[in-house]
């Protein structure tokens, strides 16, 4: 494979190792620039942000329970490939994963702490309804919507699968098409950057606080590798012998642990936290989606999360939406879009309500807070010294760490490859092989980078580009979204 004959990768790649060259050669001054865009982003764009995510979950709706929602991705008659079981756990480990362990305790807690707004709420009621806000509906509309839309291409209009295809009746540029594509791309390779290096760090934190010791560097580096490895050889396998398979262990794990901690703390709490602050959480979505009148945080609290989040969220969106259109075959619009906005969210509320509602208790128990909770990397582990078992809690959390981020990075291995090899469902498996290196590679000498700069956090310099680089994605999903319903409208 000649890589100079295949123009999207080779620009992709070549845009992203000179991005990377230039950060190493200036790293203060690119993470000055990096912050200063993210800043100015987020001062700018960070109510449009709010207001396109409240669009995508009342469009998607609208789209489930209206006549359009009986279209189906194929042929008439054509069934789903995969079960919903196989489907739900597919499309949560992509899209969430290890996220949800690296905040299950940290930011319930943090919100009790220090609510967004004044409320006649309990903290605890009002902690979890906010972090299910940032969890829950919005996150999984903006996977949705490119699922959607990229599924109608795919297996209605038989078009390639890159998101180029979505508008290129539309759009006639072939250069705008392309760089549509090449932004995909690279947003994705940075999303997943951050997410392994948050992920591994998470690891690292909790290696250290099990063994009491100063795991430093060559463990992360091995962990990196361990990951990128295992990621190859299911994105080799493929879909159903290599992303399933690792996805379904995913959920089994975490369903134990769930139920391990649900059980051995407050049941009825738990249950009665979880069914409030789902019922004020849906009362009160519309209002906490603008951030109007009593409900709004404040300008610095929404920059520190709200709209970090939806930003994250976008610059995943591609990827993980088109993902889970790959794997949507046979569903109709209606079953796509319901499942994709209220199972995943449900079972996000629910592992917050279980996690957040015990935290909460053991902070009552404890009778002050010092802020041992306070460490996103390692909160969850000192969460666990609370239970019986806490040795086997910790290191099955480590093993799911691992798990989960091999699930978003073999999901993205897959997609990338997609979009390199012409946009076939089946790429070729020199595409995913070339993928996993070039990964590997780009997050190791980030790692490096972090570690050959200790006065420049890379790691967070990453995750603000992704907010800069979701911008041009949340104005493409306006066109995407007005030129799909479009074609919709008109169909026969």
């Amino acid at each position: 494979m000649n890589t100079l004959k295949n123009p999207l990768l080779s620009l992709s790649i070549g845009l992203i190792f000179l991005f990377t060259l230039v950060v190493f050669l200036a790293t203060e001054a690119s993470y000055e620039g990096i912050e200063r865009a993210s800043l100015w982003v987020r001062n700018y764009f960070g109510h449009f942000y709010l207001y396109l995510g409240l669009a995508c979950v009342l469009l998607l709706l609208g789209i489930a329970f209206s006549p359009l929602g009986k279209i189906r991705l194929g042929k008439k008659g054509t069934r789903p490939e995969h079960s919903l079981w196989a489907w739900t756990a597919m499309l949560y480990s992509a899209g969430m994963g290890a996220g949800i362990l690296l905040r299950a305790v940290q930011e319930p807690v943090f919100m009790q702490q220090h609510p967004p707004y004044l409320s006649d709420l309990p903290p605890e009621t009002l902690a979890l309804e906010f972090t299910f806000y940032q969890w829950g509906f919005t996150a999984w509309a903006f996977y949705g919507l490119f699922a959607m839309v990229v599924g109608y291409a795919l297996f209605v209009r038989k078009k390639k699968v890159r998101v180029s295809a979505t508008i290129e009746d539309t759009i006639k540029n072939p250069m705008a098409r392309t760089g549509i594509d090449v932004m995909t791309i690279i947003t994705t390779v940075f999303g997943l950057i951050a997410a392994v290096g948050l992920g591994t760090t998470q690891i690292n934190g909790g290696l250290n606080h099990i063994f009491q010791s100063q795991f430093g560097l060559t463990t992360t580096l091995s962990l990196t590798f361990l990951v990128s490895a295992i990621a190859f050889y299911s994105a080799w396998q493929g879909v159903d012998k290599g992303i399933k398979v690792i996805s379904k262990l995913n959920i089994l794990v975490t369903m134990a642990i769930l139920l391990f901690v649900f059980f051995a703390s407050d049941i009825g709490a738990i249950l009665r936290s979880f069914a409030t602050a789902t019922g004020h959480y849906l009362i009160d979505f519309v209002p906490m989606s603008l951030a109007w009148g009593d409900y709004d945080p404040g300008i610095a609290f929404l920059t520190d999360w709200t709209f970090y989040y939806w930003a994250f969220w976008l610059a995943w969106a591609p990827f993980t939406g088109i993902f889970i259109a790959r794997i949507s075959k046979g569903r109709t619009l209606r079953q796509l879009l319901l499942g994709v906005l209220v199972l995943p969210s449900l079972g996000t509320f629910f592992w917050f309500s279980v996690f957040g509602t015990s935290s909460f208790d053991i902070i009552d128990s404890w009778g002050s807070y010092s802020g041992e909770f306070g460490n996103v990397f390692s909160s969850i582990f000192v969460f666990f010294e609370n239970y019986p078992m806490a040795s086997l809690l910790n290191f099955t959390t480590l093993f799911l760490l691992i798990s989960f981020l091999v699930t978003s990075v073999d999901s993205a291995v897959f997609v990338l490859s997609m979009f390199s090899d012409h946009g076939k469902k089946s790429p070729g498996k020199r595409h995913r092989l070339i993928w996993s290196v070039f990964i590997l590679l780009a997050t190791m000498a980030m790692i490096l980078l972090g570690h050959a700069k200790p006065d420049i956090d890379v790691l967070t310099a990453v995750q603000k580009l992704l907010i800069v680089t979701s911008l041009p994605f949340a104005l493409f999903m306006v066109v995407m979204a007005g030129v799909f319903l479009a074609e919709v409208v008109k169909r026969p």
